[in-house]
């Protein structure tokens, strides 16, 4: 009864989602039928299996590679009963190890590792799940499935069961085993298909295929994201995204492809990563094609200065040594890490890569990097974000990405577009790699117009520079580079990062102008320029004038307000006394409701907009959580996305349990006190939509009865 119940919700989920079959799902369809898959369908199935997407949508390609209603929902019930039939969950290990001892044979879907047995000179299995070890297999197995013996491989094995006399034998067996992974592509096939997209679909196709919505991104936004992809067509390819945290930087290396290694920073050894001197085993480099380091970033973070040394060399020659023999390898190498501080933050205290441990903080390390991906640029993951449209089957296009590191197209942009003269070779291969991929990801053919060209290029250069001017700050001794490129008409098109368009004044702190064209009315154009900066910078200094005003008697003492009085809102109640802190006490036990959520979120955005854009301020809410179960599940949703949305603008908010029962007050360290009768709750609920002004502006709201008492404690 219980798997019934369990089943129809499943079910009902299934259907509430359905979405609608439009134009580019069904040209998707249409063009790539049976290797593309809907990406809802994953949630759907996956229940509570911990299993990669990519071992999920190689069952649904199977199974659901489908837009017929009838066959979809038939593979999701084969699929499911697969799951559950085969997948090993770890507290049903001991029941599955029963079940192959009684049928004597019985198919899984587990985790397998493998190591040589040195003194029996046999390769030995281990079930990550299934908690088996010791298992011996077949050498050619190993030698066709190499990664067996680095970081392991999702497989689908059938386990045997016999029992010896011999203690120290082993009673399970091998029986087969096959890696989850598409067993032939048709690489032409593939390139033809894309003729059938104009550049928008296709874009949107891979956006779905990572699993998003695309309606929700920008062009800038989804070339963000494909930009994370980059290392898995580029042979030795160096990344490095910093960023807020919840914004997806680790998902496509942990989930989207089977060629893919996700490991934690802390955990990197020299023997691990490159190789074992004692064994002579080769490390991570020799097997994957993307190594990927999460929680990278870390200021106090220990770090093995050997490690740090061989990484360099890697990065820059694409080998290392083993012994008195040098090795080579084409992992490409990518770095993943929270920052802790806003943009404007690190340009004026310090640079963008000032989250990073120490010996990383070094511009021999960080001139070997090929692009910085601005993190604090990509939005916060919801669940709104995410894809309902079809998209390839990603062990499909993990393989597709794979055949695409034979090609070059590092070449394409020559024709139309020249560099600047001063951009060094090492800059030059950052930018020629990062196009190369792009083009190979959105234009696999190589075709494209000139525009779309150039859009890669800027793209490619800009994420160059960022790295390059970071160094500059670290390191006096490099030189400053005009980024640009020429066209064909001879016009110079120099390329700047959103950062230092946004914050020019601290930007350029510490550095010489490094975009300033190289033509023949330089002299002009960098007038010019350093006009643009300095009336910027000007234009700033006015803003935090009147954002700080001169100290003035502000008032003290109890307001009481009437029900249905208009004309009030936080700025002219609170923001005069929280202007200057860095510390502020909210008390409110009752921030529960969307509505509530939405007053938190108002103050703390006035908050933002009065303080310098590099200071910043830290917000203590107390509240107290909601007494329904499911009331408080959405309730904390809504302050993990107020407290993610706050931090990119520069306030730390903290939240924690309310002691105090019932009251509500304000508390700054200037020596404020507000005593707020309703919190702050003070206006009435209203069903106004975006076209009501009292939702752009709380001066065109009534409110409830309120009284509010300041009082200054001193200092």
């Amino acid at each position: 009864m219980e798997k019934s119940e369990n089943h129809s919700d499943s079910e009902q989920d299934f259907e509430g989602n359905m979405p609608g079959q439009g134009d580019l799902d069904y040209k998707i369809n249409l063009i790539f039928g049976g290797s593309v898959v809907r990406k809802d369908l994953v949630k759907a199935v996956k229940g509570n299996a911990i299993v990669p997407t990519y071992v999920l949508e190689y069952l649904l390609g199977q199974y659901a590679a489908s837009d017929d209603e009838e066959t979809i929902r038939a593979g999701i019930d084969a699929v499911r009963k697969i799951l559950a039939a085969h997948y090993v969950h770890r507290n049903d290990a001991e029941l599955i190890k029963s079940t192959i001892r009684e049928k004597g044979r019985h198919r899984i879907i587990d985790r397998v590792s493998v190591l040589l047995n040195e003194k029996d000179d046999v390769y030995e299995a281990s079930f990550e799940n299934l908690g088996i070890r010791r298992v011996l297999i077949d050498s050619d197995i190993v030698k066709r499935n190499k990664k067996l013996l680095v970081g392991g491989v999702w497989c689908i094995c059938d386990i045997e069961y016999f029992h010896s006399d011999d203690s120290r034998a082993v009673p399970w067996i091998l029986g087969s085993l096959k890696p989850i992974q598409v067993s032939s592509l048709d690489f032409q096939g593939y390139l033809e298909s894309r003729k059938g997209f104009n550049t928008d679909e296709w874009i949107d196709l891979l956006i779905q295929t990572i699993g998003f919505n695309p309606d929700l991104f920008g062009r800038r936004a989804k070339l963000l994201q494909l930009l994370r992809l980059v290392p898995f067509v580029e042979r030795n390819y160096n990344l490095i995204e910093l960023g807020p945290k919840g914004t997806g930087k680790s998902h496509i290396f942990s989930e989207f492809s089977p060629h893919g290694m996700l490991i934690s920073g802390g955990e990197v050894t020299v023997p691990k990563l490159f190789v074992n001197n004692s064994t002579g085993n080769i490390g991570l480099v020799g097997y994957w094609d993307v190594v990927a380091f999460d929680e990278f970033a870390g200021k106090k973070k220990r770090t093995d200065k050997a490690l740090v040394d061989i990484m360099k060399n890697y990065m820059a020659n694409k080998s290392f040594s083993r012994g008195v023999q040098t090795m080579g390898a084409e992992a490409s190498m990518v770095f993943i890490g929270n920052t802790s501080h806003t943009v404007p933050y690190m340009l004026k205290h310090s640079d963008l890569f000032d989250e990073l441990p120490e010996a990383y903080h070094d511009s021999a390390y960080l001139d070997r990097l090929h692009y910085y991906i601005p993190g604090w640029e990509v939005d916060t993951i919801r669940g709104e974000m995410f894809s309902t449209g079809y998209g390839f089957v990603v062990d499909y296009f993990a393989e597709v990405l794979r055949a695409m590191r034979n090609v070059d197209f590092s070449d394409k942009y020559q024709r139309y577009f020249t560099l600047g003269s001063d951009i060094s070779t090492r800059d030059r291969d950052g930018i020629n790699k990062t196009f190369s991929g792009l083009m190979k990801i959105i234009y696999p053919t190589g075709q494209a117009t000139p525009e779309e060209i150039e859009e890669l290029l800027r793209f490619a250069i800009e994420g160059r520079k960022r790295v390059k001017d970071q160094i500059l700050r670290i390191d006096t001794t490099f030189e400053s580079v005009n980024f640009g490129y020429m066209d064909q008409i001879g016009s110079w098109h120099p390329v700047t990062t959103l950062e230092e368009d946004e914050y020019p004044a601290y930007y350029q702190k510490g550095q010489g102008s490094s975009s300033s064209p190289t033509v023949h009315d330089s002299d002009k154009a960098n007038a010019s320029e350093s006009a643009v900066v300095d009336q910027s910078a000007d234009l700033r200094s006015v803003a935090a004038t009147v954002a700080v005003p001169a100290a003035e008697k502000l008032f003290e003492g109890q307001l009481d307000f009437v029900e249905n009085q208009r004309g009030v809102s936080y700025e002219k109640l609170l923001l005069p006394y929280l202007r200057g802190a860095t510390e502020i006490e909210l008390h409110d036990p009752y921030i529960r409701m969307s509505h509530q959520g939405r007053n938190l979120a108002e103050l703390l955005a006035l908050i933002a907009s009065a303080k310098e854009p590099a200071d910043e301020v830290t917000f203590k809410l107390f509240t107290t959580p909601d007494d329904n179960a499911d009331y408080r599940e959405k309730q904390l949703q809504m302050l993990s996305q107020i407290v993610q949305g706050a931090a990119q603008q520069g306030l730390k908010v903290e939240i924690a349990k309310d002691p105090g029962g019932h009251d509500r007050w304000i508390r700054t360290d200037t020596g404020w006190r507000i005593n707020l009768g309703r919190g702050l709750d003070i206006f009435q609920k209203s069903e106004g939509g975006w076209f009501d002004l009292g939702t752009s502006r709380q001066e065109f709201r009534q409110v409830r009865a309120f009284g509010i008492t300041y009082i200054h404690e001193g200092q």
